[in-house]
């Protein structure tokens, strides 16, 4: 069993792969215990601006960790509750992917703790991956690329604490991110349909959405307060970014319906990185999806970078997932700039559920 390169139908080059024989099995999201709602912000940025930013980004609430509480926590959580649903022993799990941006420290890597910490066999490939908004569908990239490759289990957690990484003073970024932790269950099944996956890159953006120091580039000690931003915070600039959305993502979805030969109404859930609402109303118009076929929920949890996928799997489709087969289109965009999208068959899983501490 061997994943294969398609040729574009499209003409447009990108590159499209279809990778047989894998199943998801199970979904666990998790939402820290301080929800903030937009009362909370209104305080320090006043109630004309608040209500001017949440006509945009359509956000309520979302979640934040307490002080000391990171991804890795949130995300072990989600693990936990998932092998015990699906009744999946520790030693069974050949491979585990810790997909996030917020990694408890910069060496060793994130899921080696986690590793540990879930007791995990020593058998178990365990390996961070630095991504974002796109991170998920890169996370599934890879752990089915594994399960090709031999591993029959492999578990996938992404997440974010975002909260940590926000200017308290930009209510731009205060007010749109959210913090969350997930895990996802793939197996190995020779019956399972294919999964096609679409992935890409322009690295000409990164500088469009970025942390500037903590890294070795501009160590935090060495990082300078320059004119109102702080390099410890999190910049963005959502106008470049709305523009990369809207120039990337539809088609990135027209190439990964060509590519499965598969035509909107086809799919049962378009399930886009909740970036914000005016954006999300907007792509699925541009793409021809119902709104009952694109979910939104980032008005419960803000956006929560890699894990918004999973979190919409968890909360408007749980019934729909636990009940019955579904073709899913996944779709993750954002910082980098990178983007991917997966066309999946689910079977019915064995658990999807959102965990509030």
């Amino acid at each position: 069993m061997t994943f294969q390169p398609l040729q574009s139908p499209t003409a447009t080059g990108s590159p499209g792969f279809a990778l047989p024989g894998v199943r998801m099995r199970g979904v666990v999201s998790v939402a820290p215990e301080r929800r903030m709602d937009n009362a909370d912000f209104t305080g320090r940025f006043g109630e004309d601006a608040v209500r001017d930013v949440t006509r945009m980004i359509g956000v309520q609430t979302r979640y934040w960790v307490p002080q000391g509480q990171t991804t890795s926590d949130l995300c072990l959580i989600a693990g936990e509750r998932l092998l015990e649903r699906l009744d999946w022993a520790p030693g069974s799990v050949d491979a585990l992917i810790f997909v996030s941006q917020t990694p408890d420290q910069r060496l060793p890597a994130t899921a080696c703790v986690l590793h540990n910490r879930l007791g995990l066999a020593a058998h178990c490939q365990a390996f961070d991956v630095g991504l974002g908004c796109s991170g998920y569908v890169y996370g599934l990239w890879l752990a089915s690329t594994l399960i090709t490759a031999g591993c029959g289990r492999v578990l996938l957690m992404a997440g974010e604490t975002s909260s940590l990484l926000i200017d308290p003073d930009d209510r731009g970024t205060a007010l749109l991110f959210g913090d969350a932790g997930t895990a996802t269950a793939l197996e190995r099944d020779d019956e399972a349909p294919v999964t096609t996956f679409v992935l890409g890159t322009d690295g000409g953006g990164a500088g469009n959405l970025i942390v500037p120091a903590g890294g070795f580039r501009e160590p935090v000690q060495d990082a300078r307060r320059q004119g109102p931003f702080n390099p410890d915070h999190l910049f963005m600039d959502g106008g470049e970014v709305f523009a990369f959305t809207l120039r990337a993502v539809p088609k990135l979805v027209a190439e990964t319906l060509a590519h499965a030969r598969c035509a909107v109404e086809d799919v049962d859930a378009f399930v886009l990185h909740q970036a914000n609402r005016f954006m999300l109303t907007h792509l699925a118009k541009k793409i021809g999806a119902r709104p009952e076929q694109a979910p939104i929920n980032i008005d419960r949890f803000g956006n929560t970078s890699s894990a918004t996928l999973p979190l919409v799997l968890t909360t408007d489709l749980a019934e729909r997932l636990m009940a019955a087969p579904a073709k899913i289109a996944l779709v993750g965009f954002g910082v980098g700039y990178s983007w991917g999208a997966a066309l999946m068959q689910t079977s019915p899983l064995g658990c999807a559920e959102t965990i509030y501490l």
